[in-house]
Formats: structure tokens, sequence, C-alpha cells
């Protein structure tokens, strides 16, 4: 079955998010809880570099500063401040941490449920609101590849899904561990052999969002990519009523 009529007509197919290897930070968020994440890191990271800061000064003062009162380092003040202080840090970054926890594991009234099975080495998917819809998403290999193509990145059957719309990810694995990753998206779910994962998300803009298999699972590990576009729902519509005239 092939879906590629949908990626030429596509306006969005410029707007794409990946990894590059100047790539020093996170990618850019493409959904809410992206964002959130995005928030967080930075959040953290502002509490970091001040712990280095301030800590390095101390060193600095103690290896220069041949004055300084020795006795203030065995004293009880001292002691009570270097356990109440990490106590207080740690406060401030597991609050909002198990916030975004709590968040990832919401499911808020999926209008679409996305079923992703992954395999040695390929992905499968189904869409489970709809009959018959259901492909295998395999790298495109070099020889096969276009000059617009991405390599090692790019597969033959994206996955396509409509833009500002709850969707519930159920993931598994066929035969060892995979891990279905997107990070622009700030998903990431374990695909284990016999059990069902499920995730919620929601893509805010348009584009094509690229990823890969994140658990070791096997020699191909490195070819099995993930290529999902976003689009808007009336162009969804149009794809999926496309799939089900073609499986007919």
């Amino acid at each position: 079955m092939n879906l590629s009529f949908m990626y030429k007509e596509s306006p969005f197919i410029s707007n794409s998010t990946m990894a590059t290897w100047m790539t020093l930070s996170l990618q850019d968020s493409s959904s809410p809880m992206m964002e959130q994440l995005i928030f967080f890191h930075d959040h953290t990271l502002l509490i970091l570099t001040t712990i280095v800061a301030l800590v390095s000064y101390i060193m600095g003062s103690l290896f220069f500063n041949t004055n300084i009162n020795r006795n203030l380092l065995e004293s009880q003040t001292i002691e009570m401040i270097w356990t109440i202080t990490p106590a207080i840090i740690l406060f401030f970054i597991a609050v909002p941490s198990l916030r975004l926890l709590y968040l990832m594991d919401e499911i808020n009234n999926p209008a679409i449920t996305l079923k992703t099975v992954g395999h040695q080495w390929y992905w499968s998917y189904e869409y489970s609101d709809f009959s018959n819809i259901e492909f295998d998403s395999y790298m495109i290999p070099l020889n096969e590849m276009e000059d617009s193509s991405f390599r090692l990145l790019d597969v033959d059957n994206r996955v396509t899904l409509p833009m500002n719309t709850h969707i519930r990810m159920i993931v598994t694995a066929a035969d060892v561990l995979h891990s279905w990753t997107i990070p622009s998206v700030g998903v990431k779910v374990d695909a284990t052999p016999g059990r069902l994962n499920q995730m919620g998300m929601l893509i805010n803009r348009p584009g094509v969002f690229y990823g890969q298999c994140s658990e070791i699972c096997g020699a191909n590990h490195s070819f099995m990519p993930i290529v999902m576009e976003s689009v808007k729902t009336n162009m969804f519509i149009s794809w999926i009523s496309h799939l089900s005239e073609a499986s007919l």
C-alpha cells in the first residue's frame, strides 16, 4: 500500500523537526507536553547552574584564602545549612517533576486511537477507530532514497495524525523490547511484548516530526526510524478516506 500521495500534496512538508549534528539543545516543541518538559529542563538547569557557581565560589575561597576561619566548617551552623539547603532545593525540583509525571499519564477523552507494534526492525500501525486501516513502516534504503529524503530517518509509510486533536497511543511489541520515541512531541513509550502501554498526545502545529527506536533491540536497532506527519483535520479525513477505499 503506497501512502506517498499525501506527502507530495502536503503544504507542511518543509516544517520538519529532527535532530542534526549542530543541535546542542532540545528540539522545538510540537506539543503542550514538550513545552512543559522544556520549561522543567530550563528550571532545573537554572538551579544546577546556581549550585555549581556557589560551590565553585566556596571551594575557590577555601583554596586561595588562607586566613579563613577553619572552625566555621566544623560548627553546628554550617551543618544545618548544608543539610537544610539541599532539602529545599530538592523540593523545588521534585514538585514540578511529579506534576509532569501525572500530566504524562493523563488521557483526555481521545478522539483517535493509534496502535503501534514494534518488530525487528520496523513498525506496524493500526488506526483502531477505522476498519482495515493498518500498514507497516520501513526505513527507506539508500538506493531507493530521493534527493529530498533524509538518510536513516525517512520511511516508506508515515504516520499521519490530525493536529489539535487528543490522541491515544497504544504501544506494544511482537518480539523484543522497543521504544517509540518522537522528541519534539515529548513522547517516549516502551514497546514491551505481551503488554500494552498507552500515552496521551496532542500536536499543536502542522509538520513532519522524526524519531527513532530508543531501546536497543538487535543488530538493526539503528535502522527503524519513526516519521509522523501532523496535518489539518480535513486533510486527515481525506487521507483516511483514500486508505479505506484502497483497502476495499
